[in-house]
Parts: structure tokens; sequence; C-alpha cells
């Protein structure tokens, strides 16, 4: 379904989340999920983030999802050495400064997710194409019906930092780590996201977490090296969500160097597939809400 299409459809769904939010969200997870939301006593993962979207209004959030402020939040937790180099950043991309830029460098929209623009070779960036998309993205606006009220709360902008890769130009692996209350509990590790896409899950010990996956298929046969900086890694996990009831802490190596990649706080919207069902119970019991529920 295109993004147009998509819009109308939800429409109705927007407007009922804005009358009772509570209402609209059992209702749409039932459509996305094809079970019942228990909001008086959620258990699974994805019931939680339903709970954590409706009542879990921390005012940090809307800072630490925007791709620009969030970078303040990495260095008020200590952690600014692993923040990638800022070369641009500014509301109309008509202002960028291509002459400036380097060879290679990755334009972003700090409100969107998949709205990044990888270049490897300046000269065969088409400008005025590339312009003409981030005002399409600028004017992107999150669907209300989801619940994720804290994106795009921060008027989004364009920022231009450093393209970060290997010898070969292969995009660097993508470490997500599931923190709950301010604990690494496990890491969803991505390879080859643009060409040859493949998951696994890792306990904190490098383990691959056998016949368990989120939305996508896992590749038990591509097990990553553990890698050399991981109790760095889990260390950074630890400082940035610690302030969060939930939190994956998205981070990259690149020449032994660990780098920031993002903060999400409700995986897939709470609607993607967590397979099998006690894995799904089992990541639900990781988020403690006893405290906010009394």
């Amino acid at each position: 379904m295109n993004a147009t299409l998509k819009r109308w459809v939800l429409w109705p769904f927007n407007i009922m989340y804005k009358l009772c939010p509570v209402s609209e969200t059992k209702l749409l997870f039932v459509l996305k999920t094809g079970h019942r939301l228990n909001l008086k006593n959620p258990k699974t993962f994805n019931e939680k983030l339903q709970w954590i979207k409706l009542f879990d209004r921390n005012e940090r959030k809307p800072q630490c999802v925007d791709k620009y402020t969030v970078r303040n939040f990495i260095k008020e937790r200590g952690c600014g050495e692993i923040l990638n180099s800022l070369l641009w950043q500014g509301f109309d991309p008509k202002d960028i400064p291509f002459d400036n830029l380097p060879e290679k460098f990755v334009i972003k929209v700090t409100h969107g997710q998949g709205m990044n623009i990888i270049c490897k070779n300046k000269a065969a960036l088409d400008k005025k194409k590339t312009v003409k998309i981030l005002k399409k993205w600028l004017r992107t606006k999150y669907l209300p019906c989801y619940g994720e009220w804290f994106y795009g709360v921060i008027r989004p902008r364009i920022i231009i930092e450093k393209f970060l890769g290997d010898e070969n130009d292969q995009e660097p692996i993508d470490y997500k780590i599931f923190c709950f209350n301010g604990e690494p509990k496990l890491i969803d590790v991505h390879t080859g996201r643009f060409i040859d896409h493949k998951r696994n899950f890792y306990d904190l010990e490098w383990n691959v977490i056998k016949g368990v996956g989120i939305k996508y298929p896992t590749d038990e046969n591509e097990v990553v090296p553990k890698p050399d900086e991981l109790d760095l890694m889990l260390e950074y996990a630890r400082r940035l969500s610690k302030p969060f009831i939930h939190v994956r802490v998205d981070l990259y190596i690149v020449n032994n160097k660990v780098y920031f990649g993002e903060l999400t706080f409700t995986n897939g919207a709470g609607f993607d597939k967590v397979y099998p069902k006690e894995f799904d119970i089992k990541l639900g019991s990781y988020i403690d809400i006893k405290s906010y529920v009394d």
C-alpha cells in the first residue's frame, strides 16, 4: 500500500484517536495483530508498547527521536564521543552547500524513518532531485492513529553527516540493543540492510537466541563475530536508556569506534509480529510498569 492510499485508509482512525485514543488503539491493535489488547494487565511486549504510547509521557522523548536535538541528549548523558560528525543542518534544502561537502555523506530528515540519502559519489548526485525529495520529506507527518505522539513535535530539519562505512563502502553492522529500565537485555543485529538483509538476536554473552524474531525472519547460519567493543556498547546503552521505561539503542562500529544511530521507544509502533508467543511474553516481562499502574 502506497503512502497516499494508506493515509486515506487510516484517516477515520486518526479522527477516532483524537476523540478516544484508548478505544482507537484497541481497535487498531486487533486489526494489525489479530489479538485483543489488554491494557489493564498487559503481558506481551506489544501490549506493553501500546500502554507506553498511551500513558508514558516522558518529556524527553520528542527531543530523543529527533535526529538533530538528540545530539544534545547524547552529550548530556556523557556520550558525546559516539556522535557522528555533523557537516550541515538547516530547514531549507535549497541552502545545502553541496560544493563544500565531501565526496561521501549522508543526508537525513530529522523526524523520519528511512528518509535518508546515502551519497557515495557527489559528482553523480542529482542535486535538483535531492532538493525536491527533501522538500517532500519535510512535509511528511506521522499518522496520529499510530499513537507515537513524540514524533514530529520538534520542527523537522535536514542534517548532513559524515558517511560511515568500511574500506569497501559497505554500511556498518547495525546493533540494536533492547534496554528495559536502564538495563540492556538482548541485541538485535542487522547486516547487509541494503543488499542482503539478515538479522539475529543475541544475548549479552553473544549467544544466538534461536527460534525467535520480530517481523522479519532470522538466519541462524549468519552469525556475526562477537565485537571487541561489546562491553563498551552495553555501557553506552545503559547510560542512554537510564531515563526510560524501555528504549532500543541503535549503535554502529566503524574502524573499532562506536557510533550512535538512533533511539526507538516503540519498535514497529508495537504492531510487528513477535514470535513465538513465549518470546513476546518474555520481552514484555522486562518492561516494569507496576509502579506506574499502581
